[in-house]
């Protein structure tokens, strides 16, 4: 194979250590030639994929996530209002793999799950719509750039969704403040930051910046992350370890090292490989802690270790541990989804060219009953306005406005 010269020369070596030279061939090609797909993945409680699929027939679904679908070309998100009002995400659909490693130990009962490393918000939406009712989701983010990013992205995913759902905290903290809250967490995602060679195909300074030496780096920094939330976990516990690289320092021996050195017992694994695998690049393993025994045939934990069993008390109402509202008050917490975002008041719908304007924060002339009103689209709340007789003034929040002037019309749903 002809080099690639827009790839680093020690990347396509590495990929030639860590893979046979067809695969790290096939990799380096896809990277240079192909373009990622584009998929989303619906909020289940606000869109349905048969109401997807009447508007957009012939979709192909992503097999390893349900309520997600591969689209044929990257239409102008921006300008759909169903996205600001919550009701898809766009992802990338090698990531949404995470759903299959959940699936794999459903028991039906609510779960305390921590999305340390969490911003944008993709994997903390896709872990809320997947969590048993009475479930609570954690999502950190310790950068406050990046955390101000994911609280806004769960508040739209999370405004509207029924009482029962599972509830929605946005923190900005680092590991080491989660003391709290040691030993109690079910799941722990961790998709930490690494060396970004998935990015090679939509950042060229991720290519730049790229070197054996950040490789290496990277590698510690994840050890002393986990290290940091290893913590948290309970005995039994998940931990999903994921990265967007493909070299094996960051990925494979990563999995084996938090066996190895915190005491885990690795079960699942799949890396995905831009020119093998119909997605960007993305690793994930599922690691329990401790040694509990994994049935593959009955495809459920080992009751007979309660790691997941009510036996040992660890959802236990009475002890007021399911709440955790003890570890939660030690965090800097940036939203909860049992305090509104704003006021629900009389709901006021929406055409597509006024749910721009309010998008855009622009004045809305339309009748309104005077006080708190509801804007939506389609029936699903975009945000917060105030009724003055002839017009509403518009309350959505300032930094989440769409801000430029130009549209290309899109909807993921066939526009009325």
């Amino acid at each position: 194979m002809k080099m690639q010269m827009g790839l680093p020369k020690e990347f396509v070596q590495l990929m030639r250590e860590h893979y046979d030279v067809a695969t790290a061939d096939a990799l380096c090609s896809a990277l240079e030639t192909t373009e990622p797909d584009v998929s989303v993945r619906l909020n289940p409680r606000k869109l349905s994929a048969e109401e997807v699929l009447a508007s957009n027939p012939g979709l192909e679904e992503v097999p390893w996530c349900p309520n997600a679908f591969y689209l044929p070309d990257r239409p102008a998100f921006t300008f759909d209002p169903l996205l600001h009002a919550g009701a898809y995400y766009v992802q990338e659909a090698a990531s949404m793999y995470i759903a299959q490693v959940m699936t794999e130990h459903e028991t039906g009962e609510p779960l305390l799950a921590i999305d340390l490393c969490a911003a944008p918000g993709g994997k903390s939406t896709l872990l809320q719509s997947l969590l048993p009712e009475g479930s609570l989701l954690i999502s950190n983010e310790p950068i406050a750039k990046r955390a101000q990013v994911l609280s806004e992205n769960m508040q739209k995913w999370m405004t509207g969704q029924p009482a029962q759902a599972p509830r929605s905290i946005v923190t900005q903290n680092y590991p080491a403040e989660f003391g709290a809250l040691t030993g109690q967490a079910d799941i722990l995602l961790t998709d930490v930051p690494c060396s970004g060679e998935g990015m090679f195909r939509k950042d060229e300074g991720a290519r730049q910046e790229w070197s054996l030496a950040n490789v290496a780096h990277c590698q510690q920094r994840q050890r002393d992350i986990l290290s940091d939330a290893w913590h948290v976990l309970k005995p039994g516990g998940l931990l999903i370890y994921s990265t967007c690289t493909f070299n094996r320092y960051e990925d494979e021996d990563n999995a084996r090292w938090i066996c190895s050195e915190l005491g885990g017992q690795l079960f699942a694994e799949r890396h995905f490989l831009p020119g093998l695998d119909r997605g960007e690049g993305f690793y994930v393993a599922g690691i329990v802690k401790g040694h509990v025994a994994w049935s593959m045939e009955q495809g459920a934990w080992s009751k007979g270790h309660g790691a997941w069993g009510k036996e040992h008390g660890a959802r236990g109402m009475e002890q007021g541990v399911w709440s955790m509202e003890h570890g939660v008050r030690g965090l800097n917490v940036l939203y909860d989804s049992r305090q509104p975002a704003f006021p629900e008041g009389t709901r006021i719908e929406l055409s597509y060219g006024e749910a721009l304007q309010y998008l855009r924060r622009e004045a809305l002339r339309l009748e309104a009953p005077r006080g708190p009103v509801t804007l939506c689209y389609r029936g699903l709340a975009l945000g917060p306005g105030k009724g003055v007789g002839s017009r509403i003034n518009n309350l959505y929040p300032e930094a989440w406005r769409i801000r430029t002037t130009y549209t290309t019309p899109f909807s993921l749903l066939s526009m009325p």
